[in-house]
């Protein structure tokens, strides 16, 4: 099952051009990272220029693209054809690693206001 349309994600509280017609609830994605003992020593050299840590950015992007589709594939399985009130949430487990949550409100909704 592909998620529907990320254009059908909003971090609003509704959807320009669209009628909310069943609020289906909450929904997420989750995941759950860290970075190897490589990707860490590659991070570490980046640190000793300054700068944007590249390694560490790109391992967040992915994290949070992973959530992302995760939770739209939640709202599919609801039966939801959008979701709004769209929210990311990073916390750290432990040293290292990394919990990303993606969550919103899950909704049917149907063309024109």
């Amino acid at each position: 099952m592909s998620p529907f349309d990320p254009e059908m994600v909003t971090t609003a509280l509704e959807l320009p051009g669209y009628r909310i017609r069943r609020n289906l609830g909450l929904v997420r994605g989750i995941v759950v990272r860290s970075r190897s003992v490589i990707g860490n020593f590659g991070a570490a050299i980046q640190m000793l220029f300054g700068g944007n840590i590249t390694l560490y950015a790109s391992l967040c992007e992915k994290a949070r693209s992973d959530a992302f589709h995760l939770m739209m594939e939640h709202a599919m399985e609801m039966g939801a054809n959008a979701i709004i009130c769209a929210r990311y949430d990073a916390n750290e487990v432990t040293a290292g690693v990394t919990e990303v949550l993606a969550y919103g409100t899950a909704v049917v909704v149907e063309s024109g206001q």
